[in-house]
């Protein structure tokens, strides 16, 4: 029996959601796109690909920093850190949080990120390397790089002196920073967390970088359905950008303030493969740690999960892991609904958990799966096991849903969404 089940713990719900990504920068802009099926993946635009082996990504559109800060500010921030305002900010006002009525000291931050001010870096290291060696460093380069620093901005511009600080597990970075929100409340250590990710890593570095380690998709000539989980044909991933932010909230404080409550967290798992520095456990060990754990904090059986907005990247070996540890823990439910929402997103690295958690509420609030919409054949081995929901989002009930992230290193972090029931 864990700790969960025998300590008087608070019970920990969301309020409000906030949302940058390449299929929309607001709540509801964002899952009417999911909902549709509509594929965020175009060119890239950043910069010249001539020389790459993979010439598209899931970019950010329509983004204007100066819509959320003045000139001189937007100086002092990354891109992955201008994300995480714009998002914060929605999710504010989303939760209809009025802070001079509330207790700063017992709101926090928590933030993710698995490459910080990569952009900043590329921009900074080369004009230093074009100016013979002479340094020509902005004082603003450290700020703009660490990958704590959302966090700090966040807490510095609501007045917000509860717990603060970063999570850094590569894609698995944002889920982890959910969980530890959830932890804190549970424990006591706050009353409301704003927990998320953000990345914005669609430069040559990161392209380039990827491309060494053949994670990436190739598939030039039909960019929009090169990301395709599960799908005999895939050829790896489609990196994308964005940032989520959720309020995470003791169930006594959303009664207290009369809170819209969008869902209830009530279970979470965290493990690692413990077996390769990029690849995963081949029979996926750390994936089933992680899931049979949140089930069991959540009290619940595998078989009342109703979906699983799974990690599924879109490369080979990733996907069928994947694939195994759900085997392991669900075994032969044909009534279990699966899809990656990624199929439209791109990948959004440390920025996925947050993102995709948002689809997992949205899904339990809404009753609706959303499709993996380019995957036209399952792997036969797993093909008739589960509800695979391909191309074309569901309607039905949902109750229950996983939500996982897995990273670099062998990260592992599952969070489990239920409807709230007082």
């Amino acid at each position: 029996m864990t700790i969960w089940k025998t300590a008087r713990l608070n019970r920990v719900v969301v309020t409000g959601m906030g949302v940058i990504s390449p299929l929309g920068n607001s709540i509801e802009k964002f899952w009417d796109n999911i909902i549709a099926g509509n594929s965020g993946v175009d060119l890239i635009s950043r910069f010249d690909t001539t020389n790459f082996k993979t010439k598209f990504a899931a970019e950010v559109k329509g983004f204007d920093g100066s819509n959320y800060f003045e000139k001189k500010e937007l100086k002092k921030y990354d891109l992955f850190t201008q994300y995480a305002l714009a998002a914060t900010q929605e999710a504010v006002t989303n939760a209809s949080l009025d802070f001079d009525k509330l207790e700063r000291n017992r709101i926090g931050v928590i933030w993710g990120s698995g490459n910080g001010g990569i952009q900043t870096f590329q921009e900074q290291i080369v004009e230093f390397v074009n100016n013979s060696g002479k340094p020509v460093f902005s004082p603003f380069f450290i700020p703009k790089i660490i990958a704590d620093i959302p966090s700090g901005i966040i807490s510095i511009r609501y007045g917000l002196r509860g717990l603060n600080f970063s999570t850094i597990s590569a894609c698995a970075s944002s889920n982890n920073a959910i969980i530890d929100a959830v932890n804190y409340i549970r424990l006591g250590k706050a009353d409301i967390i704003i927990a998320g990710g953000s990345e914005a890593a669609i430069n040559e570095s990161s392209v380039g970088g990827f491309n060494a380690a053949r994670a990436l998709s190739t598939n030039n000539n039909s960019p929009r359905t090169a990301s395709r989980p599960f799908d005999v044909a895939r050829d790896g991933f489609v990196i994308g950008e964005g940032a989520g932010a959720i309020i995470v909230e003791s169930l006594q404080s959303a009664i207290n303030r009369n809170a819209t409550i969008y869902a209830e967290i009530t279970g979470t798992g965290m493990a690692a493969d413990a077996y390769h520095l990029t690849g995963t456990h081949p029979d996926g060990e750390g994936a089933f740690l992680g899931m049979k754990e949140a089930l069991e904090e959540a009290d619940i059986s595998a078989e009342a999960v109703d979906y699983v907005n799974a990690h599924a990247t879109s490369t080979l070996l990733g996907d069928m892991s994947e694939l195994k540890a759900l085997d392991r823990v669900f075994g032969h439910k044909p009534n279990l609904s699966i899809s990656s929402t990624k199929s439209m997103t791109g990948h959004l690295l440390g920025a996925a958990g947050a993102v995709e958690s948002i689809v997992s509420i949205l899904s339990v609030r809404q009753n609706i799966v959303p499709a993996t919409i380019n995957t036209q054949t399952v792997v036969k081995e797993y093909a008739d096991q589960f509800d695979f929901v391909l191309r074309h989002s569901k309607a039905r009930e949902v109750n229950i849903v996983m939500n996982n992230t897995f990273g670099f290193g062998g990260h592992i972090a599952t969070i489990i969404f239920q409807k709230y029931n007082p």
